[in-house]
């Protein structure tokens, strides 16, 4: 599902957003923040989707300060 503004092409580059390392998987914020680790990609894909919805109901602080532990 594409995001509000995005096309097809913007989405085939989200699935680089999970990576495994050793037996375990995280997944990459918009911000460039490594989150994990998950014992499965599922669980990373939810983790995820979880994620995005709090930033979408977070102050702006919220996304600032995530940004500044990616710096």
């Amino acid at each position: 599902m594409n995001r509000t503004g995005e096309s097809n092409t913007t989405t085939d580059n989200r699935s680089s957003r999970f990576f495994q390392e050793g037996a375990y998987w995280y997944y990459n914020t918009r911000e460039g923040v490594a989150i994990g680790p998950f014992d499965s990609l599922s669980e990373a894909e939810t983790g995820a989707s979880d994620f995005i919805d709090f930033i979408m109901h977070a102050e702006p602080k919220v996304s600032e300060t995530l940004s500044s532990y990616a710096a």
